[in-house]
């Protein structure tokens, strides 16, 4: 048989979606999860690889918006649901679908491309970099206290149903609230208010539904925790163990108020929070941060598509006029030089012919691009070198961010 990449239609999402699944181990969503993402599947941003009627690749782009340092939210396309299959591997699928799909990211006027790799290693030959990285933590409540904040008791802790439609919108604006404040994270279309709350009445791997506690000051909503509780005892009693989803907060207060809370319910012993901020308050107000039992791992890698569009859509924390010699093997259209000047209130970036100050391939500015990875440390990896002496300091410190870019959920 020959093989075919084409444009999805919706007629064969059931099979490009099993194939999907397939390649991910077989285990099928459930049916909330599943009709969730048929509805978010843009269709005409959607390729499949086929071997006759055998549905063997599959890859997507979502529109989305990205915050990035400057507050700006820039067109990025969302690559998601991305799998070949284990019978057609190393014969050229994966790199025939990056290869379609970054062509037609750069016809639509996108100059990022972000992604969640289930294998890190995979998407660096493409050019993407690791951009975010995403804190977990298990903390010890029967040993660790968070302080209780001074007027807290100007905040009141409601338990809601978290699907409710008033209690959703209510969350999504502290939701896009933080989005306009930190580098990293999804401005959310239409039907992804949707994602955090889908099956949040239903039980699973021995937890509860999902519980929602909203913070509330004076009437308004300033902060919101979603959770699951799991149960567990043994011989000594009650050890059970909340499942954080999400927390956020407008403020300190409501902020650790809601950690405040979550270390109080009664029969747990256990937070379990698997993708925080890396620079997440709760670090610097917990009693024993020993007992928090903090990793960190890669979360979003970025890649700029179009290198001058993707630089000028940030702002830069310090002044800033370097020229980069940008290798880019798999887009050519980004290799050779650009200067970029800029500030905190904008930036230019075009080509040039004037010598290069900074030499570096398109993986690490995806890495540094929102300010969660250093110049300087690209640099001491020999990730980055630097051809005019002070260039490195100078961009160094302009691309860094005051606040951890971060990614709160996969898409």
């Amino acid at each position: 048989m020959t093989i075919e990449l084409r444009v999805l239609e919706p007629a064969e999402w059931d099979t490009w979606y099993g194939a999907l699944e397939l390649a991910f181990g077989g285990v099928p969503e459930t049916i909330g999860e599943t009709r969730l993402m048929r509805d978010l599947t843009e269709f005409d941003r959607s390729i499949g690889v086929w071997d006759g009627d055998e549905c063997v690749g599959t890859a997507g782009a979502f529109s989305f918006r990205l915050s990035v340092p400057g507050g700006a939210q820039v067109p990025a396309a969302g690559v998601t649901m991305v799998s070949v299959a284990a019978t057609h591997r190393r014969r050229g699928v994966l790199t025939s679908m990056m290869r379609r799909q970054l062509d037609d990211v750069r016809s639509w006027g996108e100059p990022l491309a972000v992604l969640t790799a289930s294998e890190p290693a995979i998407y660096g030959r493409y050019g993407y970099g690791v951009a975010t990285e995403q804190l977990s933590a298990e903390i010890d409540t029967s040993r660790v206290r968070i302080p209780v904040p001074e007027g807290s008791d100007e905040v009141r802790l409601r338990r809601v149903k978290p699907d409710d439609p008033a209690v959703r919108d209510a969350c999504e604006a502290v939701y896009a609230a933080e989005v306009a404040a930190r580098p990293g994270m999804l401005a959310r279309r239409p039907g992804w208010e949707r994602h955090p709350v889908v099956d949040a009445g239903k039980a699973k791997d021995g937890m509860s539904a999902l519980q929602c506690v909203l913070a509330e000051r004076d009437g308004e909503v300033v902060g919101f925790t979603l959770f699951h509780n799991k149960p567990e005892w043994d011989g000594s009693g009650p050890k059970g163990t909340i499942e954080l989803r999400d927390l956020y907060a407008l403020d300190p207060v409501a902020y650790a108020s809601l950690w405040d809370f979550l270390f109080s319910i009664d029969l747990t012993s256990a937070v379990r929070a698997g993708n925080r901020p890396a620079d997440d308050p709760f670090q610097y107000l917990v009693s024993d941060i020993r007992r928090c039992r903090i990793q960190l791992r890669d979360s979003l890698h970025l890649r700029p598509v179009e290198v001058g569009a993707a630089l000028e859509a940030r702002t830069y924390r310090t002044p800033v006029d370097v020229v980069f010699e940008v290798t880019d093997a798999f887009c050519p259209w980004n290799e050779g030089r650009w200067r970029l000047s800029g500030d905190s209130k904008g930036a230019s970036c075009e080509r040039t012919a004037d010598p290069a100050d900074l030499a570096l391939s398109v993986n690490e500015l995806g890495a540094a691009y929102l300010g969660g990875v250093s110049l300087a440390a690209l640099a001491r990896a020999g990730r980055v070198r630097e051809i005019r002496s002070g260039a490195l300091g100078e961009a160094s410190a302009a691309f860094s961010s005051e606040i951890a870019p971060w990614l709160p959920h996969g898409f």
